[in-house]
């Protein structure tokens, strides 16, 4: 097997049944991806749209799930909506009334995840933890979008606990939402250096991408 495959055999081995293994292909080549998926991997992440589409095109024939991951630009959604399944990276409503309005009709609604920024740090996207129900709320009433869970990335931490500390706001957060009435059931959070505490905290998608393919390189075809 290849490094590609054998890196995801020992992600597999860590991963429990109830956490997705979300691989990150920003940066990555198509030859990279379909080693990935030769090796069984079905769902990837990008965060650029403009590198983003030519992959998506070129692999149209494949069973793959795409999820966007990056920050949206408002000149962005209607791509986003025509090509993405899944967008973990919604942080206000204007966003996703876009992504609802520009969604094609002849596809199932886009699966959403509101960003939090759990650490409100400046270089991150995300809303405040106390502005989650009302942008929940809204998002809900939207037809074409269909409201899914939590998405975080908080500031890096070393240890173990800390790292646990961190993503066990989210979880209370999405808990809280759940007892609101809330039909969701996604907790994405967990990169490469610190899934092992995401999924402790029960995420139920890891985004893993050098742990899968190596560094990034610089984006070939």
């Amino acid at each position: 097997m290849n490094n590609i495959a054998l890196n995801l055999a020992k992600i597999h081995k860590q991963l429990p049944p109830t956490t997705q293994l979300l691989a990150v292909s920003k940066g990555q080549p198509i030859t990279a991806i379909r080693q990935a998926i030769a090796a069984g991997q079905h769902a990837f992440g990008e965060n650029y749209l403009q590198e983003a589409i030519p992959k998506i095109i070129a692999l149209k024939q494949e069973d793959i799930e795409w999820h966007f991951i990056g920050a949206i630009q408002a000149n962005k959604t209607r791509l986003i909506a025509e090509y993405f399944t899944w967008v973990h990276s919604v942080d206000r409503f204007s966003i996703a009334k876009r992504l609802n309005d520009q969604r094609p009709t002849t596809l199932l609604p886009l699966n959403i995840c509101i960003q939090v920024n759990l650490d409100e740090e400046n270089s991150k996207g995300g809303i405040k933890l106390s502005e989650l129900s009302a942008l929940a709320l809204a998002i809900a009433d939207l037809p074409h979008l269909q409201l899914r869970g939590l998405m975080a990335i908080p500031a890096p931490q070393t240890e173990f606990e800390l790292q646990r500390a961190s993503f066990h706001r989210l979880s209370v957060a999405f808990k809280n939402l759940q007892q609101q009435g809330f039909k969701i059931d996604t907790l994405s959070m967990g990169m490469s250096d610190d899934f092992m505490a995401a999924i402790a905290e029960g995420a139920t998608i890891v985004r893993l991408g050098a742990a899968i393919f190596g560094q990034r390189n610089s984006f070939l075809v």
